[in-house]
């Protein structure tokens, strides 16, 4: 298992390496870096004017040496001291002299950038969205799997009943409505004053500094319907197959009882497809949370990667970028090791 685990992890390394580089390739192209330019200096520069303004701040560098600078490895970018004698470089920070400024400033030594955008530094910016984004997706979780596999378990015990065919219609129709529908009708019904229900809040931004059962419910509500009916599918479809197993067939030969029987034989293996579509449900949380973000008006995490893409903050896109990846990874990482346990017919070799 260690071996496993160590060549799993050596892969996750090559794989961030990879994908952050298409990433820093495509936020560094010509077009973007000429955008930047004229954002944070004049929409009326010159190409000339724009190639200086990008020349003294390293972005017409080689591709493979800035990509060495941003990730800490080689030493950061300094250019020409002006005629005030000030220097520019992407390991010196406002206030800081440049000889006290240190060689190496990349991802590697935590240095994630300035973002242009919020006129903040990135590092702090993204871990606080993070944060907002964790605790719905952890409110989310908490709703959305429980849910999930009661319904697909409840429906697959009993294939082709009529509570598995109720239970499989409402999965059905959760997974095909999208959040922007959902939310909207949500929003219509228990917040709007129209209708005259208004139990909760519209509006979540509130729950940015102060989670309540008023302005928390409908954002995860709405996020846990459309993810429960994929996974309560899935469920089901698995639990079928294992009631038609001819262990199970045994069992109920021998006189187990058939909550036994659903409980201690066949949920377990039920789990096993369920578990890896589980884990997979993280990332796209991470990131597929934007629209609901958006609509409720809760700056977490998606809404930050729309600000960033919006506004051209390279810095600030690289930095979501590498955290999506990493996320994705790890939790690759734990449902492969999850699944090893839980079906024991796998050997690592």
């Amino acid at each position: 298992m260690g071996l496993f685990i160590l060549r799993r992890v050596g892969l996750m390394i090559l794989t961030a390496l990879c994908l952050t580089l298409i990433v820093f390739f495509l936020t560094n192209l010509y077009p973007n870096l000429e955008k930047l330019a004229k954002t944070q200096g004049n929409f009326r520069m010159t190409d000339e004017e724009v190639a200086s303004f990008l020349e003294n701040r390293g972005y017409l560098q080689p591709l493979p040496i800035k990509y060495g600078q941003w990730l800490g490895v080689l030493p950061g970018f300094r250019g020409e001291p002006d005629e005030n004698g000030k220097v520019l470089g992407r390991c010196i920070i406002p206030g800081v002299k440049a000889d006290e400024a240190p060689r190496y400033c990349g991802i590697l030594q935590g240095k994630w950038g300035f973002s242009t955008f919020a006129k903040e530094q990135v590092g702090g910016l993204v871990f606080k969205r993070l944060g907002l984004t964790g605790w719905l997706m952890l409110a989310v979780m908490c709703v959305m799997i429980p849910g999930a596999l009661i319904l697909g378990v409840l429906a697959g015990m009993r294939e082709g009943s009529k509570l598995d065919r109720t239970l499989s219609t409402f999965s059905i129709a959760t997974t095909a409505t999208p959040e922007y529908v959902s939310g909207v009708i949500f929003i219509s019904i228990f917040a709007s004053s129209a209708v005259g229900l208004k139990w909760f809040k519209g509006s979540a931004a509130s729950a940015m500094n102060d989670i309540t059962w008023v302005n928390f419910t409908l954002p995860v509500i709405t996020i846990a319907l459309y993810g429960m009916g994929y996974i309560a599918r899935m469920t089901r479809a698995s639990m079928a197959e294992v009631m038609t197993a001819q262990y199970v067939r045994t069992a109920r030969l021998k006189g187990v009882s058939f909550s036994n029987i659903v409980i201690k034989h066949a949920l377990r293996n039920a789990l096993i497809a369920p578990f890896t579509v589980i884990m997979l449900q993280f990332p796209w949380l991470l990131n597929g949370v934007v629209i609901v973000e958006t609509l409720f008006n809760y700056k977490g995490f998606g809404w930050l990667l729309v600000q960033a893409a919006g506004n051209n903050d390279i810095d600030l896109l690289l930095a979501v970028s590498v955290v999506s990846v990493i996320v994705v990874l790890v939790t690759q990482l734990i449902s492969d090791i999850g699944y090893v346990y839980l079906n024991p017919r796998i050997r690592i070799s």
